[in-house]
């Protein structure tokens, strides 16, 4: 055990530490993806649930006020009403293939009111800004449309400024607008009657399961990996170090006399 007492130096405690966090972070942060890795495939499971069903009224669903679950995402709705064309809202910075463009969200007034905010396409925007004023107008008079219930953006990207936000978030919405508004926000799947200048419609999610497996195994792997690399340096270091191993073999070599005449001066 002799040969391991260099453990102890002060040297090796502190990369003995440091090995094992970064083999712990690593642990984690693998972790994260698989659990990632599950979320994605119970929100793909929630997305095809969902999409078997048929289309219900938006009233069974979303209210003014009404928090909405994540098992309500993406069930398909239908409403019936009329396009605030004045209070459309436009989502800024929604890239297509490297293409500039914008989100259009109009509230549709429902018959008791209160209005419900429809995602009703991409609007491209060749890398200038767009007001509400710029985008193809909707179909006018009452409007049936049908689509997916989506949940509100958080964060700071919600913010409404002159009709134009970055993610869509119907308190702030409506807040803006000064318009009662359900809770949540609906993607358009179609619209009858039909728009004369229609808009891109919205993209769907992947169902697949994504990168999130393999880059769990590549974290754990890394990890695995500096775990390994210093147990190697620990027994590198015990056997005397490969610098010292060729040296040794050096002096023995037949075939370097001029190491064996040194030793020979030196004694006479």
């Amino acid at each position: 055990m002799k040969r391991f007492r260099f453990l102890l130096s002060r040297r090796w405690v502190l990369f003995l530490l440091t090995v094992v966090a970064l083999a712990w972070v690593a642990w984690r942060l693998g972790e994260w993806q698989f659990h990632r890795l599950e979320d994605r495939r119970d929100r793909n499971a929630i997305i095809e649930r969902n999409e078997k069903q048929p289309p219900v009224p938006v009233t069974d669903v979303m209210a003014p006020g009404a928090p909405l679950s994540a098992d309500d995402e993406w069930k398909r709705v239908t409403a019936t009403g009329t396009y605030a064309v004045e209070d459309t809202v436009v989502v800024r910075y929604r890239t297509r293939d490297g293409a500039a463009g914008v989100d259009v969200v109009v509230p549709l007034e429902l018959v008791d009111g209160s209005s419900v905010l429809v995602d009703r396409g991409w609007f491209a925007t060749q890398n200038r800004g767009a007001t509400p004023d710029d985008v193809p107008a909707p179909p006018a008079g009452e409007v049936t449309i049908e689509g997916w219930v989506r949940l509100d953006a958080t964060g700071d990207s919600t913010e409404v400024t002159d009709q134009s936000t970055r993610s869509i978030n119907s308190a702030q919405i409506g807040e803006a607008l000064d318009r009662e508004v359900v809770t949540g926000f609906v993607d358009l799947r179609s619209e009858s009657p039909e728009p004369a200048d229609p808009l891109l419609p919205v993209e769907l999610p992947e169902l697949d399961s994504g990168p999130h497996f393999f880059y769990g195994l590549q974290w754990w792997f890394f990890g695995l990996l500096a775990l390994f690399g210093f147990g190697y340096l620990v027994y590198d270091e015990a056997r005397g170090g490969r610098g010292m191993v060729r040296g040794s073999r050096r002096s023995e070599d037949p075939e370097h006399p001029t190491v064996d005449r040194e030793h020979r001066t030196a004694d006479e």
